[in-house]
């Protein structure tokens, strides 16, 4: 007798309670340490059997994660982070399952890298003017990526030319709001974000919302209301940047708003990542997760009943 439709996701659910998932990485063609390859290794030996690459505006990494990932028997979607603005507050938005060969996403990432540059050498520039020279130069020789050079190229480099001891240091003495080496960017609009990704068939995740400081905008609250009403499909419930006690803010701001539930280590580097890829806690049964409706969790599914 076959399923019912209620029974079947019954069973879909029980099947997601055994995913052990962490959807948000990086590589060095972004702002990570490792490959694709590498990440991948690491995934498989931790348990992890949903794993997605997430590089900040590039898809670079996509390719080589999921060869990687067949050849370890490892579950992989395509991924990627966006640099985005809600009203003056910049954010990331995280694409999950997404067509990486999508034509309009691949154009709108490519924008993005080209302002990036832009805001990196800006970066340069202020903190040559408060005494620190070659920054961006430093940076850049620590980014694979030439498109990106990003804040934590520069922390590195700061780091290593002995300006700061922790890149917790740079990030309290510079490239914030008021310090040296700070530049507005002007990222794309929240919902052209959110449309991008929608169009080449991913989801779209609000990342680590506690790390933004939303306190003039109405708070975190505010901020995940705007994102479900600008489209939004889900928000990081548990990653690196949340403590115990944001898990269960966000657990409820999901179930409020109606939002799916994401995990991921924002894994970067052995030396900076908080957590190990594969270490965060399961998300509470009471979520839906991300992945719920997504073709890769009905082959696990159907490969559990067999």
């Amino acid at each position: 007798m076959p399923q019912t439709n209620d029974s079947k996701w019954n069973a879909r659910n029980r099947i997601s309670g055994l995913i052990v998932a962490d959807l948000h990485s990086h590589t060095r063609a972004s702002d990570g340490s490792l490959e694709a390859s590498h990440l991948l290794e690491i995934a498989q030996a931790r348990g992890v059997n949903l794993f997605a690459i997430t590089d900040h505006d590039t898809v670079a990494s996509v390719a080589a994660g999921r060869a990687a990932a067949a050849a370890r028997g490892v579950g992989f979607v395509a991924g990627v982070e966006i640099s985005a603005n809600w009203q003056s507050l910049p954010i990331h938005v995280v694409g999950l399952n997404i067509d990486e060969f999508h034509a309009p996403l691949l154009d709108a990432l490519q924008g993005t890298r080209d302002m990036r540059l832009l805001r990196a050498k800006a970066m340069g520039e202020s903190l040559a003017a408060a005494g620190i020279e070659g920054a961006f130069e430093g940076a850049s020789a620590l980014a694979t990526n030439p498109e990106l050079v990003s804040r934590t190229h520069f922390a590195r480099h700061l780091v290593q030319s002995g300006v700061c001891g922790t890149n917790g240091e740079v990030f309290s003495r510079y490239m914030k709001p008021g310090k040296p080496g700070y530049v507005v960017s002007e990222w794309m609009a929240l919902e052209a974000a959110i449309s991008l990704i929608h169009g080449a068939g991913g989801s779209a995740i609000l990342a680590h919302p506690a790390r933004y400081d939303t306190a003039a905008l109405g708070g975190t609250d505010a901020l995940v209301s705007g994102f479900k009403k600008s489209g939004g499909d889900a928000i990081e419930v548990v990653c690196a940047g949340h403590s115990p006690s944001d898990w269960a803010n966000y657990a409820a701001l999901s179930r409020r708003y109606e939002l799916k539930a994401s995990i991921g280590s924002d894994f970067h580097s052995h030396a900076e990542s908080k957590v190990r890829i594969g270490d965060l806690p399961r998300l509470s049964p009471s979520l839906v997760p991300v992945w719920s409706d997504w073709a890769i969790t009905e082959s696990l599914f159907s490969a559990h009943r067999k």
